[in-house]
């Protein structure tokens, strides 16, 4: 473990990497419009200023778990810190469109090998137990603040100093992140002394995983039986399959599917996927109310957000006792409980409501994001051997990216059938604009309902094993 005088340094680190992660998530929304009309950007592409950088994360997070485990959680966190900080100055200097879609594709593979390289060092940084727990309950509560966070920075940014500044705030954290890495961070990677590394299992899962969610990304735009879309996405299952045919026959496997038996990992994943579609997309529709229906400026839409920021910091607070005193199960299904009411409140939102009337709801729905964001990952890291902590992490955090591309597409479709238009949102008058937004929140709140009941069905465990996250079963 690392020397007590540098835990400190360590957590701040690991902790700033996850805020910086969700910043970008939706500071990016906040400045599309202004981008979007300096660099000439049609509508259509505009869409790939997001789409790029969910396309690569989500195509290499399966690998980014496993390289950081066989090559070195240290090393692969810097290595993916560099590239997502290059990738950041070069989308500030972007002055053409392709530029800066690449710019956003290299945030993207920087984020997918960042992600659970950070994850698994808390795992070799931090005693298990309490102080462990406490570490990756400040970790993911970053994750949740700053998401809130960048739609209030965004705003400023992009207000009084312009969208190039959205990225190149992230340029001297970069740096350095990269030059107190080393000293702050002890290196950790798996005991295996083979050297053989599983090609044609990276090429395949990682070529799968790009096109799957490629066909999830684009499928609300082009249509789910649509050439252009369900081709690449039996291609991607077709390459998966071969994945699992290439893993079975393999001597030192890629992805151990015996992982996969473990109710803590699936549960964890199942729950992220649930998170992702509900939670995750709260960002926009809340976005679009205050921005579209009560007509904000960018800055007065951020501020907004605050109330949610502040109570999800005080959420993460009250993890460990959470955990401690109702377990696994019962901690996530308390937040998802409390999603629930808070986007059964938000459904009472009009067209001629104020920014008091989403703070109540909001309040309750920080609380409950906390609760789950955090413990989805103290569930998927638990009866995972410190050698393959990675691999977890990066399936947990699939799952939360599948579910938000399945879950904002689920929505938007039962809005067009619901309401009888294709009409965008960002094009609907306000009245129906918020009619459609309150059918988000009335499918947000039974999703969470849902995610209630796959807590307990899937993570119930016993107190006493609720904090372990080494080798004992959650179940």
């Amino acid at each position: 473990m690392n020397p007590n005088n540098y835990k400190g340094l360590a957590l701040v680190l690991l902790a700033v990497s996850q805020l910086i992660l969700a910043l970008d998530y939706t500071i990016i929304f906040v400045a599309l419009p202004s981008l979007g009309a300096e660099l000439g950007f049609s509508a259509l592409h505009l869409q790939w200023v997001v789409s790029a950088y969910s396309l690569v994360y989500g195509g290499f997070l399966l690998i980014g778990g496993r390289l950081s485990d066989l090559l070195g959680r240290r090393r692969m966190f810097m290595i993916a810190m560099g590239l997502f900080g290059l990738g950041s100055l070069l989308g500030g200097l972007a002055d053409s469109q392709s530029l800066l879609i690449i710019a956003r594709g290299l945030q993207g593979l920087g984020g997918a090998l960042l992600s659970p390289a950070t994850l698994s060092l808390i795992m070799s940084n931090f005693e298990e137990g309490q102080e462990r727990n406490r570490a990756m309950g400040i970790w993911a509560a970053m994750g949740g603040v700053g998401l809130s966070l960048g739609l209030l920075l965004g705003g400023l940014l992009t207000s009084y100093i312009g969208w190039q500044s959205t990225f190149f705030v992230n340029v001297p954290i970069a740096v350095l992140v990269l030059i107190l890495a080393p000293i702050a961070l002890k290196e950790s990677r798996t005991s295996s002394r083979s050297r053989h590394f599983d090609v044609a299992g990276s090429l395949s899962v990682t070529a799968g995983m790009l096109l799957i969610v490629y066909y999830l990304i684009q499928s609300p735009v082009d249509g789910w039986l649509n050439s252009r879309t369900i081709i690449p996405g039996v291609i991607g299952i077709v390459l998966l399959i071969l994945f699992v045919i290439i893993e079975t026959r393999t001597r030192e496997r890629l992805i151990p599917f015996r992982l996969f038996r473990l109710r803590s990992l699936t549960g964890a994943a199942l729950t992220a996927t649930i998170f992702s579609a509900s939670f995750g997309t709260l960002y926009y529709f809340l976005t679009l109310y205050t921005q579209e229906v009560l007509h904000y400026t960018a800055v007065q839409s951020g501020l907004s957000f605050l109330p949610l920021t502040l109570s999800a910091l005080l959420g993460a607070k009250l993890i460990n006792k959470m955990i401690s005193t109702i377990g696994v199960a019962g901690t996530i299904a308390g937040g998802m409980g409390l999603g629930a009411i808070g986007f059964m409140l938000l459904t009472g939102l009009s067209e001629t409501d104020s920014a008091w009337g989403i703070i109540p709801g909001m309040v309750i729905i920080g609380l409950g994001q906390a609760f789950v964001f955090t413990t989805m990952y103290i569930a998927g890291s638990s009866n995972i051997h410190m050698n393959e902590q990675g691999l977890p992490s990066s399936i947990v955090s699939t799952g939360q990216q599948i579910g938000g591309a399945v879950g904002l597409a689920v929505i938007m479709a039962i809005i067009s059938s619901s309401l009888g238009t294709n009409t965008p949102m960002e094009s609907m008058d306000p009245g129906d604009l918020n009619g459609a937004i309150r059918i988000a929140f009335i499918i947000n709140t039974v999703t969470t309902l849902i995610g209630i009941l796959v807590a307990f069905v899937t993570l119930k465990q016993k107190k006493t094993a609720s904090l372990d996250t080494n080798a004992k079963p959650l179940h």
